[in-house]
């Protein structure tokens, strides 16, 4: 069946969160630095910039306190510096599908990297599941999308950098996924197809 809609996730996926998370999470690793219940800083940063923020606090143990009062720290958070895309990243303006950017995270956080990106002309619709307004996650989100739209789930290829986030949510709707593994994390991963380079998309629709 052919492809017909492409569904991509925001971050290390269309521009490095690496480029910016310092600066913009400052904030957050002085409040975490401040509060001592981290001997070592640097384990926790780039869990940060790759994983939804609850999940890294639960697996380091940090207290219910220091969680809420980074979350409300996050919930008013917005990404003001400049930013670039990925540079391959120009090459899929060029795919005869439809396109939907699905990203989660704090509203005002993912709206500005929006923003700062120019990419709301490059998306038919863009979807930002917030944490702290839904329960929803990106699975159920897709389903929504494709029902929406009538499209059958092998019509769909999804593209992200997280096999445990939305590539495992197109395997277990039945939807074609591209694993954009650019540092090499996901080597052990064996059944998923991983891209270097997002010019290499066409090879899969």
């Amino acid at each position: 069946m052919k492809i017909k809609a492409i569904f991509f996730d925001l971050d290390n996926t269309i521009y490095p969160v690496s480029s910016i998370g310092e600066e913009l999470f400052e904030p957050l690793f002085g409040l975490i630095e401040q509060s001592g219940e981290l001997d070592d800083l640097e384990a926790i940063k780039a869990e940060i910039q790759r994983k939804p923020f609850q999940q890294v606090a639960q697996k380091h143990g940090l207290s219910k306190e220091l969680t809420q009062k980074a979350i409300d720290m996050l919930q008013d958070l917005t990404c003001d510096m400049p930013m670039s895309p990925f540079a391959d990243y120009a090459s899929t303006r060029e795919l005869p599908l439809r396109r939907f950017l699905i990203t989660a995270g704090f509203t005002k956080m993912q709206q500005s990297k929006v923003t700062q990106l120019k990419l709301e002309g490059d998306f038919e619709e863009i979807h930002i599941i917030d944490p702290m307004k839904t329960n929803e996650n990106k699975k159920a989100r897709f389903k929504k999308i494709a029902e929406a739209n009538s499209f059958a789930p092998q019509e769909v290829l999804v593209v992200g950098d997280d096999d445990a986030s939305e590539i495992q949510a197109a395997r277990d709707l039945g939807m074609k996924a591209v694993l954009y593994d650019t540092l090499g994390l996901f080597a052990d991963v064996k059944d998923v197809i991983k891209i270097n380079s997002l010019k290499e998309l066409p090879d899969h629709i």
